[in-house]
């Protein structure tokens, strides 16, 4: 499948249907159901058999990973509760141990390779294991996409009334340079993610649109931000240490301080430089990937420039807590998101 393909619902969609009819499947594509306007979904399909015919609404979606799952899930959900209809995730390509976590949470798809999961009254389809013909090529990402675009989006959703600052401060609060930020802004004008109104610009703050910058922000920057992973002897202390300005928590551990919910598996720590004296205090001894029985910690490096203060004084932004819990995949910390999402995100950028 070539660039093109990759970024064009309708050509996955015709791809993932013509798989589906190799299995022996019905797949008709109808109108949606009922009187009111269509929700903003990709396409309405009918698929089953003579006994078992299911309306979906369906989504697509490309390079679905460990990290991406969390926002698309987010995504999903919300699809599912606009529409009131089973939602079909149609994609390019699901390794077999994406398929069976999709499975595990009762999340149907269709990808191009043929790998499937329906399940309905009088149907049950898995099909897992299957194999492109030949690899996937990265489609072109617009400016908004970029790095640059991505630290624009971020300074946005912290603050949607920066929008419509001098471009200055818009990119003295992302931390991009001025000359780069034109391009951006025009571009997220172009997608609708940035409004403009009698010369004045307003950011389309919904929940849709920080889902879209959670799975950009896992694709294309947050392993940027990894510096070094550490090793950590008295992990479970981490509440009453003394962080070194400007250190933050991110993560499990600021998901806690923000909800008093999520009990951290990994520390995370905002940073520019993770300080001597820290590392020393609590032992840290670095090591090449992380542990799995809660001993690890992550220090990443801020991208940000200056960002207004977050809910907590030791925390990076619910923003980025929200997209660094979803990027986890772990269902735990989907489930956290979503009360972060609830408690400190709905006001500002509501689900509709």
């Amino acid at each position: 499948m070539n660039i093109e393909q990759m970024q064009n619902p309708a050509l996955l969609i015709e791809r993932a249907t013509a798989e589906l009819t190799q299995l022996g499947l019905d797949v008709v594509a109808v109108g949606p159901p009922g009187d009111d306007p269509a929700p903003a979904v990709n396409t309405w399909l009918r698929v089953g058999n003579a006994g078992a015919l299911v309306t979906y609404a369906v989504e697509a979606r490309t390079r679905l990973t460990p990290a991406t799952h969390g926002a698309v899930t987010m995504q999903l959900q919300q699809a599912a509760a606009t529409t009131g209809h089973p939602i079909l995730l149609v994609t390019d390509y699901l390794t077999p141990p994406m398929a069976q976590k999709l499975r595990d949470q009762k999340q149907q798809f269709a990808d191009t390779a043929g790998n499937v999961y329906l399940e309905s009254p009088g149907l049950l389809v898995f099909v897992t294991g299957r194999k492109l013909p030949n690899d996937q090529l990265v489609p072109h990402a617009g400016k908004a996409q970029t790095m640059t675009g991505l630290k624009v989006m971020f300074a946005l959703l912290c603050d949607p009334l920066l929008a419509d600052a001098p471009q200055r401060a818009i990119a003295a609060r992302a931390g991009v340079a001025l000359g780069a930020l034109p391009a951006v802004l025009a571009d997220l004008q172009q997608t609708g993610e940035l409004l403009l109104w009698r010369k004045s610009r307003r950011l389309n703050a919904t929940k849709r649109v920080l889902d879209d910058w959670a799975l950009a922000y896992a694709r294309r920057l947050r392993a940027k931000t990894l510096q070094a992973i550490y090793a950590v002897k008295d992990f479970h202390t981490w509440q009453q240490w003394q962080l070194d300005e400007p250190a933050l928590w991110g993560g499990e551990p600021a998901a806690n301080l923000m909800v008093q919910y999520l009990r951290p598996g990994v520390l995370t720590i905002y940073a520019d430089k993770l300080a001597p004296t820290l590392q020393a205090r609590h032992a840290m001894i670095k090591v090449s990937t992380a542990k799995e029985n809660g001993t690890t910690l992550e220090w990443r490096k801020p991208f940000w420039g200056a960002l207004p203060l977050a809910v907590h004084p030791n925390a990076v932004p619910p923003v980025l807590v929200y997209a660094d819990l979803l990027a986890t995949g772990d269902a735990r910390c989907i489930e956290t998101a979503q009360m972060i999402y609830d408690e400190h995100l709905a006001r500002l950028l509501p689900a509709a």
